[in-house]
């Protein structure tokens, strides 16, 4: 017996070290390559931290131990739904961002709950999976204390004590969440939800988004002489460069059905987004400014809807995108536009982040763009490829494929993205089609292009939003213009501007010679303000392009930015400690790293520009406070 006390003495000090043990030794196999780089104080800051989860997590289970009473009960509860929920949350969110779910990425993900659950209802399953292996390993511990551990009642006045100087620590005692989070996992998470939480109780939370322009006035300008056109803008959601055919294929099986529709389009094959967040590309293509102008400046800019209306052209705005995801709607609302329509106008039960059918989408712009009158401006923008990703069952030619978010499944979950890419090439092609069957269709010039990529874990993230590495900035973008709606000059432009380096900010410019309003002397303070130069003109001496996931026009969750110039881009995330530097032409899938100096003077210009590398610029109040 005194053996067997004396094996129990020893074994229930083990036990209640046993789950801090347990996470800290799941990150570090996580983690273990970016250690080397951290400082000594960053592994005081992770001590100090761990310390916190030790006394959180053996506090509750030395309470759960108890023989009687009912706190034993509540406590067993807290201890494996929260263990479970901390540990299984941050390990899923790991594997889609290569970063813990802290406060950041936290309140950003409360500014949207509707699609916050969406999110989580389209890869539950995931979610679940990631959850139950904590769980079962807690309530196990759980069921293991009640047999091995016997608090003495000085034991459980000291894990009382415990307990709450852990959860008073966690909530209360800053942590380190950000860049290195020289935190465990448990406490990131439960820091960033007493963030939500304490946001929440003062109000909802507040998130840096787009709101109600109020652009200058424009006087009426004559459009220069030249060829009858109109000008449609097809804008796409979240499609990459490499999920359709750009330039024309014979044998194109991803994007078929418009390699057929506009077999003589003239492709961009190097057309890079300056951002690969929708709110911050859309301004950027509609306003020609860089991504890092400020929010004052944007919504006091007039957008191409402006500049048309102010030469005579009749527009339209017709999208499938769900208006009400961010207010978007406040950014288009007073945009000169005879014809108009969002997503629940298309189906009222619409997705918070698909946004309605797309193929209802191109049967209103069917009806809509023959009854405008000529010459007109439109804008077709089309969302069913934003995740979780509409497809058209019976219709799904690349398998096998899934919808789940797993990294074992990452290249199911790329054909099942890439078989809602192929349904939405569907219904473009019908609109092509139908455009050009029509008498005014004859003399419309289409520009088609994505408002960015989207990311299957090539550098580790998924999705977009999380940086400027091509997955998520290269698109695909072409302009069809019908014989005569292009004069020889503006057609040899375009084609020597074809296999170059081009950006969204060169499309503004290029929209303004459409319009053939890019030389209105009435327009000129405006449109120099414009950061590139028109596809129709000759080429621009070679400068400096900023790309960047967080301005004033959008919050980011986590920091990331970069500068291009030429094939040469420098970028970096907030958790990186030195720039990368790539030669996107020589290396597209950016695998080999020159290293900052091969990016010459590009460091430097980041510095000036976007505050430097993403790591160590100056520390926000929080990305989601509002301006």
């Amino acid at each position: 017996m005194r053996r067997f006390a004396r094996f129990r003495a020893w074994l229930a000090p083990a036990l209640l070290l046993l789950p801090a043990v347990l996470i800290l030794s799941s990150d570090l196999v996580r983690r273990w390559q970016r250690l080397p780089a951290w400082t000594a104080g960053d592994a005081v800051r992770y001590g100090i931290a761990a310390l916190e989860s030790a006394a959180l997590w053996g506090g509750l289970l030395l309470l759960a131990s108890r023989r009687r009473g009912g706190l034993r009960w509540a406590a067993a509860a807290a201890f494996v739904l929260f263990g479970a929920l901390a540990l299984g949350s941050e390990r899923y969110f790991y594997d889609q961002f290569e970063t813990y779910l802290n406060a950041d990425a936290a309140l950003f993900g409360a500014a949207f709950p509707a699609s916050l659950r969406g999110q989580i209802a389209a890869d539950a399953t995931g979610l679940l999976g990631a959850i139950a292996v904590p769980l079962v390993y807690f309530a196990a511990l759980a069921g293991a204390g009640r047999k091995w551990v016997r608090p003495p009642r000085r034991a459980l006045r000291r894990g009382k004590w415990a307990l709450v100087a852990g959860m008073a620590s966690v909530a209360i005692l800053p942590c380190s969440f950000r860049t290195v989070q020289a935190a465990p996992p448990d406490v990131i998470f439960l820091h960033a939800m007493g963030r939500v939480l304490q946001k929440l109780a003062l109000g909802s939370a507040a998130h840096v988004e787009p709101g109600i322009r109020r652009p200058p006035y424009l006087p009426a300008v004559s459009p220069a002489p030249g060829p009858a056109r109109n000008v449609l803008l097809i804008l796409t959601e979240s499609v990459r460069f490499d999920a359709v055919c750009t330039a024309h294929e014979p044998e194109c099986v991803r994007s078929p059905f418009t390699n057929r529709a506009a077999p003589e389009r003239v492709p961009f094959l190097q057309m890079r987004s300056n951002s690969s967040t929708t709110a911050i590309s859309f301004g950027v293509l509609l306003s020609g400014l860089g991504p890092t102008e400020t929010r004052t400046s944007i919504h006091d800019a007039p957008l191409l809807f402006d500049y048309a209306h102010a030469a005579g052209y009749d527009t339209a705005y017709l999208t499938s995108q769900h208006m009400m995801f961010a207010h978007s709607e406040e950014f288009v609302r007073d945009l000169p536009v005879s014809r108009r329509c969002g997503g629940t106008d298309l189906d009222p039960d619409a997705d918070i982040d698909m946004g309605a059918s797309d193929h209802l989408l191109t049967e209103r712009a069917n009806r809509e763009l023959p009854l405008l009158r000529e010459p007109w401006f439109a804008v077709v923008h089309y969302s069913s490829t934003h995740f979780p990703y509409r497809v058209v069952e019976g219709d799904e030619p690349f398998q096998p494929a899934s919808s789940s978010k797993a990294p074992d499944d990452n290249a199911e979950l790329l054909n099942y993205y890439q078989n809602a890419v192929y349904a939405q090439d569907r219904t473009i092609a019908d609109l092509l089609r139908a455009l050009r069957s029509i008498d005014a269709g004859r003399r419309t010039v289409v520009v088609y292009t994505s408002d960015h990529g989207e990311a299957f874990r090539e550098h580790g993230q998924l999705g977009h939003t999380g940086a400027v590495l091509d997955e998520e900035i290269h698109v695909p973008a072409w302009i069809d213009a019908p014989l005569g709606t292009l004069t020889a000059e503006e057609q040899a432009h375009l084609q020597a501007r074809a296999a170059g380096p081009t950006w969204h900010t060169d499309l503004a410019p290029t929209f303004l010679d459409l319009l053939r309003v890019g030389a209105a002397p009435e327009l000129s303070r405006f449109h120099e303000r414009m950061m590139g130069t028109s596809l129709l003109q000759r080429g621009p001496v070679e400068t400096f392009v900023p790309l960047t996931n967080c301005s004033e026009l959008w919050g980011c969750a986590f920091r990331n930015w970069g500068v291009m110039r030429g094939s040469l881009k420098l970028e970096a995330r907030e958790w990186d400690f030195d720039w990368h530097c790539w030669d996107v032409a020589a290396d597209p899938f950016e695998r080999h790293d020159l290293g900052v100096g091969a990016c010459g003077d590009l460091a430097g210009i980041a510095q000036r520009l976007l505050g430097g590398l993403p790591r160590y610029a100056a520390e926000p109040e929080g990305p989601l406070t509002s301006k």
